[in-house]
């Protein structure tokens, strides 16, 4: 993988900031966009603005023709057929999707774990406040690890839905999808994964997984802010009911009642993000071209180093998620001695141009219940186009920084 010829197809890296280059480790909450991606989203503004589905005249016929694309290449990135694509905002809204679609009745079972993002845990605990349905949680290990006992133990219950993260945003850990689907399935329950964070840096296969249905972000994968997907298996969106219903939602209308379309379009109400739906689906097919398991495999490269880097760091008292860098997603959890998070991204930013995340990262339930961290932890997270010569800045400014605890 050439990065240096991919860091050359993003604009916004060739820029510099109060006048110094700067360092952007924040992927894990939006990526940067290539210009691959700018180009497709300006030419539904600049070469045929239109609606999908209404008109039939040349611009409207083009607003079809991309739209359906973008659910192609979206589809054909995780393993999926294009009509179980449903294009979304974000993984938030894909995760209502499902929580607000399906035929749930009082007494019913979801089953998350405590380390989920707010977008995998307020859907359900809403759900058990407003419908009566039973929400539970499965154990995770010091590391972050999902304990497949536990799991077992709590699907003896009976259980309609097991809704977890595939990769998580603090921790770094990355579930086996397929073992976890099995014996989801063999319990008689359907399993959803939030992937936002896991879709942008490896091969997923939702068919060679059996995953009932998969959640994730285009802004996480170098595409527009606000776009996104749920997949689900065709007949689970055919029997799901719709949670936003009106125009391009329905084959016909009479006077008490309408007639739903077909997935997906049952789902997309209204008139849509074309523009960024078109930049979503381009984004899929740039990083299928460099092809995931090259992506995965130099990320790989980059969680060691970045593990291994911040273990040298004798201030940071506590790095979360795997021990084991190999099981490690490139980014990492960690906090500072003596130092609010706050204070070490902000001296990172002011010092030295380097941008990291400090906070809860929409982990509230894991970073006060769990790992007890109740001002939040600092996250560097990184992707295709950071480098190792990055890293090295890092640590340097990082060293000194936390110096000053």
């Amino acid at each position: 993988m050439d990065v240096q010829k991919i860091r050359a197809d993003f604009p916004i890296l060739q820029k510099k900031v109060k006048g110094k280059p700067f360092i952007y480790f924040d992927n894990s909450c939006v990526t940067l966009k290539p210009k691959q991606v700018i180009d497709a989203e300006m030419a539904y503004y600049t070469d045929y603005t239109a609606c999908h589905g209404r008109s039939v005249h040349y611009f409207a016929q083009r607003t079809t023709e991309e739209f359906k694309k973008a659910h192609s290449s979206v589809a054909k990135l995780v393993g999926a057929n294009e009509n179980e694509i449903v294009i979304t905002k974000n993984t938030t809204e894909a995760i209502n999707t499902v929580s607000n679609g399906l035929d749930w009745k009082p007494g019913d079972r979801v089953l998350t774990t405590k380390m989920e993002h707010n977008s995998n845990l307020i859907p359900w605990m809403k759900l058990a406040r407003d419908r009566g349905v039973e929400h539970d949680y499965v154990e995770v290990d010091a590391e972050g690890q999902l304990d497949l006992e536990d799991l077992k133990r709590q699907l003896g219950r009976k259980t309609k839905l097991v809704s977890i993260v595939y990769t998580s945003n603090v921790t770094g850990a990355t579930i086996d999808a397929r073992e976890v689907a099995k014996i989801a399935h063999d319990y008689g329950a359907l399993i959803l994964l939030d992937a936002a964070q896991t879709v942008p840096h490896r091969k997923v296969d939702v068919k060679r997984d059996n995953i009932d249905f998969l959640a994730f972000s285009g802004h996480k994968m170098l595409g527009p802010s606000g776009t996104g997907a749920l997949y689900g298996k065709y007949d689970l969106l055919q029997g799901m009911s719709q949670f936003i219903v009106g125009g391009e939602t329905v084959k016909s209308t009479s006077l008490h009642s309408w007639e739903p379309e077909d997935p997906p379009m049952k789902f997309e109400a209204g008139l849509q993000n074309y523009a960024g739906a078109s930049g979503f689906g381009t984004a899929a097919e740039y990083l299928m071209k460099i092809g995931m398991g090259e992506i995965e495999k130099y990320e790989k490269r980059l969680a060691r180093l970045l593990y291994e880097g911040l273990v040298g760091i004798r201030q940071i008292n506590r790095i979360y998620g795997p021990r084991d860098p190999a099981k490690r997603a490139a980014l990492a959890a960690f906090s500072v001695t003596g130092m609010n998070p706050h204070d070490v991204a902000l001296l990172l930013n002011e010092s030295a141009n380097i941008f990291v995340r400090s906070g809860m990262h929409c982990t509230h339930l894991y970073h006060n219940e769990v790992i007890g961290e109740k001002q939040g932890t600092v996250r560097p997270s990184l992707y295709i186009y950071n480098t190792e010569e990055e890293l090295a800045a890092f640590f340097d400014a990082l060293k000194k920084v936390v110096a000053l605890a």
